[in-house]
């Protein structure tokens, strides 16, 4: 049965793709409009988390203002799932006309001189965008994934990505993901990771919002193993007056390691430095923060003594 779902599971993925191409533009919007809506009437445990997620960054909000957030929230996410599909089928003109990234010179600059490019993302906006338009604009794109079961869909996600240009290291079950990321980055590659949400047993202790998280470890540790600057990234829609969005990233930095800490500290303090620079965007554009997991620390299941 669970390989049975793994198939259906697939074969909806990939009919769903080939079906949201084929469609115009508006059309296909539209329809994922709609699946939020009805996502926001059903609820669910996604749905809830994501409530509860953001009752916790924005604490002023009223019933009906959270409702209506969580509604915001799930129509910027499917917003993102339609622009995944039909991505591959964007042109690069297309690409430069969507995105914004004001205060990019800093890091430019660093990739110009041929350095690498490190950027602390959190799960905002919609980041493949931004790689696909960074291959073409800056520098040669590298970035881990997390693993999808079943395996042929992450299979599948991996083609994608990288038919965009990028390319993928699997989180788990591959080579060591931060030795091939170090020797990216030696290679001065740009290497955006998401970190807002701690995907290992590794993450750093943060203040997320003024509530106490987990960050992962790894864009820091990367610039302090490097000695490249790190740059955090927040990314959100802002829409246009054709209705259409642009997708816009907020650049903090660059970041250098603290001098006279020691190499773990320095990775702590630059996570919390970066994610400071994301609980500001969250906090502004909370709707496109798309987080339906557990992220803070009070929500995870207590461990039993013993």
């Amino acid at each position: 049965m669970s390989r049975f779902a793994d198939r259906a599971t697939l074969a909806a993925y990939r009919l769903g793709w080939a079906a949201v191409r084929r469609m115009p533009e508006r059309a296909a919007y539209a329809a994922f409009d709609g699946i939020a809506r009805v996502m926001h009437r059903r609820g669910g445990k996604g749905v809830d988390r994501l409530r509860a997620n953001y009752a916790r960054v924005r604490p002023e909000l009223g019933p009906a203002e959270l409702d209506a957030l969580v509604l915001a929230g799930l129509r910027s996410y499917m917003r993102y799932w339609c622009e995944a599909f039909r991505l591959p089928d964007m042109t690069i003109d297309e690409l430069v006309d969507r995105v914004r990234l004001p205060g990019i010179e800093a890091l430019r600059a660093q990739l110009d001189s041929g350095g690498p490019g490190v950027l602390f993302l959190g799960h905002l906006g919609n980041w493949d965008m931004l790689g696909a338009w960074a291959t073409t604009q800056l520098a040669p794109v590298t970035t881990v994934a997390e693993r999808l079961e079943p395996e042929e869909l992450f299979e599948e996600f991996l083609s994608f990505r990288e038919a965009l240009g990028m390319t993928i290291l699997p989180l788990t079950g591959g080579q060591s993901a931060f030795g091939q990321l170090l020797r990216a980055a030696r290679d001065g590659a740009l290497i955006p990771l998401l970190a807002d949400r701690d995907l290992t047993t590794s993450g750093i202790p943060v203040t997320l919002c003024g509530h106490a998280a987990s960050a992962a470890a790894g864009p820091a540790a990367l610039a302090v193993a490097s000695g490249a600057p790190l740059f955090s990234l927040g990314v959100h829609y802002e829409r246009r007056p054709d209705g259409r969005y642009d997708v816009v990233g907020t650049f903090g930095g660059p970041y250098d390691p603290p001098e006279g800490l020691a190499r773990d500290a320095q990775i702590a303090a630059l996570t919390q430095r970066c994610v400071d620079d994301l609980s500001v965007i969250i906090r502004e554009h909370t709707e496109d923060w798309h987080v339906m997991q557990r992220v803070f620390t009070d929500d995870l299941p207590r461990r039993r003594p013993g």
